[in-house]
């Protein structure tokens, strides 16, 4: 098998990483700072977009002159009620965030975004994700092992808030970080194939 060409990811989550080595890519990271705030009056989908685009472009310019490769960038959010979601802050808003999601329907989008010298393209992945109902105690006992304090939504589905997940229609991979199938169709866009 002929080893890809370098692509290289603008974060440092190490799920994106082992997500992308599912489907046989072996990013080379490229960490970014941007501000990654919700701006007042940003429509959901406009704001995963251009997070993503702003790390893939960030990615882009920290790499060494001359440098070929690819950078792929990803964003994700927690939509309920019109509500974004993002990473709690601290214990009081992680709880409430569980909360909100016990019992009901909520939208996972995940952003990713390939620049490219001189380019940039982005998709969108749309996920629904329902949760049983959670109990008070399970949602402390949850948040008290320390997995959802870093994460938008204040759960990971690859993890222990697996057992909260009722029923998902959409990508699953879409729901941990990074859309594979657009993740792929973006490469290929950039010639190379991972399958």
């Amino acid at each position: 098998m002929t080893p890809l060409p370098a692509v290289y990811l603008a974060s440092q989550s190490p799920r994106r990483r082992e997500l992308l080595r599912q489907i046989g890519v072996f990013p080379e990271i490229v960490p970014v700072e941007i501000d990654e705030r919700l701006r007042s009056g940003e429509a959901a989908r406009d704001y995963v977009e251009r997070v993503a685009l702003e790390k893939a472009r960030a990615g882009r310019a920290a790499l060494a002159a001359g440098c070929a490769g690819p950078v792929l960038g990803a964003d994700t959010c927690v939509l309920i009620d019109g509500e974004v979601l993002g990473k709690p802050a601290h214990r009081r808003e992680g709880m409430a965030m569980l909360r909100r999601l016990s019992g009901a329907t909520h939208e996972v989008l995940s952003a990713v975004a390939l620049a490219v010298a001189g380019a940039a393209s982005v998709r969108v992945s749309t996920s629904r994700v329902t949760f049983r109902a959670l109990t008070e105690r399970e949602c402390a006992a949850y948040w008290a092992t320390g997995e959802a304090a870093d994460k938008a939504g204040a759960y990971a589905i690859q993890g222990l808030a697996a057992v909260f997940v009722a029923r998902i229609e959409g990508s699953y991979s879409g729901v941990m970080g990074l859309p594979l199938f657009e993740t792929a169709e973006l490469l290929k866009e950039s010639g190379i194939t991972v399958i």
